[in-house]
């Protein structure tokens, strides 16, 4: 699997997931700055946490008009996977590659600390490798990842299986407690129709090594190397 991870002024988990990568893929992640106009053959696009631009303006609302963004969203509809952990996740709200949008914490703070998730599909080259209802731990590090859509996009979301994740207790009990941010319904992550864009405030890629204090993220970037194999 080859993977390019896009580069922002203020991205700061961009080498973290670079390394997670090339870990899981054994060979070397292709850096592209947010100002180049072509990507790379690439089987997934990573766009990385941070705070792109800043975080001026809306998280993410800048960046979303980058000249690379226009080849991700066309890569996206070739079929190309593309990855947005917290700040991209935010990205891919904006540029329009998922539903819903990401807003200020209930409690209007920054909140860093880990996270349970509960996982709420297999059901794409991202989860395949996590069992239904089972629990991962992420860290999060976000002030805008309240996630908002309308009873409408949430319903359908919900029906066509694209949850991917939802904030949980370490059971796997999906309740207001577990909620670190106020998101709707719970959700921490969510799959566009053809399940192959994945946007997700936690980060996996924070633990991605043992080294790092755990290793539920490898799963994640473990599925997605024999995706592409």
């Amino acid at each position: 699997m080859h993977a390019a991870v896009i580069v922002f002024p203020g991205s700061n988990c961009d080498r973290d997931v670079a390394v997670a990568l090339a870990r899981a893929t054994g060979r070397p992640t292709t850096m592209v700055w947010h100002r180049d106009t072509s990507l790379p053959a690439v089987d997934l696009v990573v766009v990385p946490g941070g705070f792109s631009y800043g975080d001026y303006l809306r998280c993410g609302a800048m960046a979303a008009h980058s000249p690379i963004m226009r080849e991700v969203k066309a890569a996206a509809a070739a079929g190309v996977a593309v990855l947005g952990i917290c700040n991209g996740f935010q990205i891919l709200t904006e540029a329009g590659l998922l539903d819903g949008v990401l807003m200020r914490n209930r409690e209007l703070r920054f909140i860093c600390r880990d996270v349970y998730l509960r996982v709420e599909t297999a059901d794409s080259p991202f989860t395949r490798h996590y069992g239904v209802g089972g629990t991962v731990r992420f860290p999060i590090a976000h002030a805008e990842g309240n996630y908002f859509a309308d009873d409408e996009t949430l319903d359908r979301l919900e029906g066509e299986g694209r949850v991917a994740f939802r904030y949980a207790t370490a059971a796997g009990e999906v309740a207001a407690e577990a909620n670190p941010n106020g998101s709707a319904r719970n959700i921490a992550g969510v799959l566009s129709a053809n399940r192959r864009v994945l946007g997700l405030m936690p980060h996996p890629e924070r633990l991605a090594d043992a080294a790092l204090g755990g290793t539920d993220g490898t799963v994640l970037f473990d599925a997605l190397v024999e995706s592409f194999k």
